[in-house]
């Protein structure tokens, strides 16, 4: 069960994290935060506030130079492969979902701490509170680079307040299959390497559709 942290836990949060990252920094977590809410009422409303405080600690360590996020790593014993050398933009994932229980041990939920770990990549078994903080954390309202605004658009664009849950579900699924789809496509152009994870996710999430064969998730 998520923990449910009130207005007044999440305020000190976020005053927290906004003393800690640079001011462009912080308008994204901020904005993440609000997909992340937004999403959440849609999807899991019990889990809002578990939602948007992972959300507002999914970038703590984003700043931190590759040096210091590899001594974390090395320090909690996580283990680093010659993939993730050459592509450090993914350590910050790992970095803070480590860092979390000794920065903010009032956050250390388990749920939270996973959702954190793997708002990056995405993996093999995303959870739905997984899920969403992933997409919150591509669509959200500051981001501005071509593919966010193309999958915020298709997102919302489809009106899924009106969907039936089913319907939502398999739209949400719908959804991440071309966040993977652009995200690999992205990666490809710029020769830049691809996390088993990613790939384990996008393979994942085609896996359950044809699973379930629903007629309206056939593109």
């Amino acid at each position: 069960m998520s923990k449910h942290f009130t207005e007044e836990q999440l305020g000190v949060l976020r005053a927290q994290v906004a003393g800690q990252l640079s001011s462009k920094r912080f308008v994204h977590v901020a904005a993440v935060e609000k997909a992340a809410e937004r999403l959440a009422a849609l999807y899991c409303p019990e889990k809002t506030e578990m939602l948007r405080a992972a959300a507002l600690l999914h970038d703590i360590t984003k700043e931190y130079s590759e040096e210091k996020q590899l001594a974390i790593l090395a320090q909690y014993h996580l283990p680093v492969s010659d993939c993730d050398r050459l592509a450090p933009k993914t350590h910050h994932a790992r970095t803070a979902a480590a860092l979390i229980p000794a920065l903010f041990p009032a956050y250390a939920d388990p749920e939270l701490i996973a959702c954190v770990r793997w708002h990056t990549t995405g993996h093999a078994e995303m959870t739905l509170p997984e899920r969403l903080l992933y997409l919150a954390d591509y669509i959200d309202e500051s981001r501005k680079f071509h593919d966010c605004v193309i999958l915020r658009g298709l997102f919302w664009g489809a009106e899924p307040e009106k969907m039936t849950p089913e319907e939502r579900l398999v739209h949400l699924r719908r959804v991440l299959i071309e966040s993977f789809d652009l995200t690999i496509a992205g990666l490809l152009q710029d020769r830049t390497p691809i996390s088993p994870a990613t790939v384990d996710a996008r393979n994942a999430l085609l896996a359950e559709k044809a699973a379930e064969g629903t007629g309206q998730d056939r593109k």
